[in-house]
């Protein structure tokens, strides 16, 4: 078993950050040390091809919510110091606003996600209409996920077999986590997300429950570094 972490970023401002709002600047930062320190990236896809991973340092990078922000200030650093990155968008809110939240913030168009340089950008889904999947009946999730590989197909986008749940949020109860899984499977779903704010062991034990850590626009290269190492500082 190799560890590995998995990074989940949101928005990035030119200004300071807090949150789940990061700085262009931090987030230069935390890419160079990554580059630097000898850090190997990879795309989901990649990882189902694997039965281990190489030795060193592992790590794979999320930007939940397809902001045009990581468009505009995140993808030329990811060029810069060469480290792929997924992106998971919400696909009923393209080329609109993210009002699940701030309201004002613009997501990415159909025609930006396109021009993603696939070698190193992968898409990932973040559901369709960006609801807990925890207030959802396991019928509006199956309908929700059915929605997003008809969008998928219907736009012809490439999209990873990869789902980070919106909010975090997941069915934990025995018998619905068990048809929730199922039924992510049935819809040829290969890795579900969550937070959790733990590393993985790889190979994943429970691939319906990858944990992410979040990144917070308040935290230090020092504690970026912790929590790279640790997950959960306490």
């Amino acid at each position: 078993m190799t560890k590995l972490p998995i990074l989940m970023y949101h928005h990035i401002t030119e200004h300071a950050g807090k949150g789940l709002t990061i700085s262009v600047e931090k987030l230069e930062k935390q890419f160079k040390y990554l580059a630097e320190s000898g850090y190997k990236t990879f795309h989901f896809k990649e990882l189902l091809q694997l039965k281990e991973l190489p030795k060193g340092k592992n790590i794979v990078i999320t930007f939940d919510d397809g902001y045009v922000s990581q468009l505009n200030l995140a993808m030329p650093l990811l060029k810069k110091y060469k480290l792929k990155a997924t992106f998971f968008v919400p696909l009923n809110f393209l080329g609109k606003t993210d009002s699940w939240n701030t309201t004002s913030l613009e997501i990415m168009r159909i025609e930006q996600l396109k021009s993603l340089d696939p070698q190193l950008f992968e898409l990932g889904f973040h559901s369709y209409y960006h609801k807990k999947y925890t207030e959802l009946s396991n019928a509006e999730i199956e309908a929700d996920t059915r929605r997003c590989m008809e969008f998928v197909s219907e736009m012809e986008l490439n999209f990873a077999p990869v789902l980070a749940y919106p909010f975090g949020k997941f069915p934990k109860e025995k018998t619905r986590n068990g048809i929730f899984k199922n039924l992510l499977s049935q819809n040829k779903i290969e890795y579900g997300l969550r937070i959790g704010n733990r590393i993985n062991n790889f190979p994943f034990k429970k691939p319906y429950e990858i944990e992410r850590i979040d990144v917070k626009g308040e935290f230090s290269l020092l504690t970026f570094r912790q929590k790279i190492k640790f997950g959960k500082l306490f």
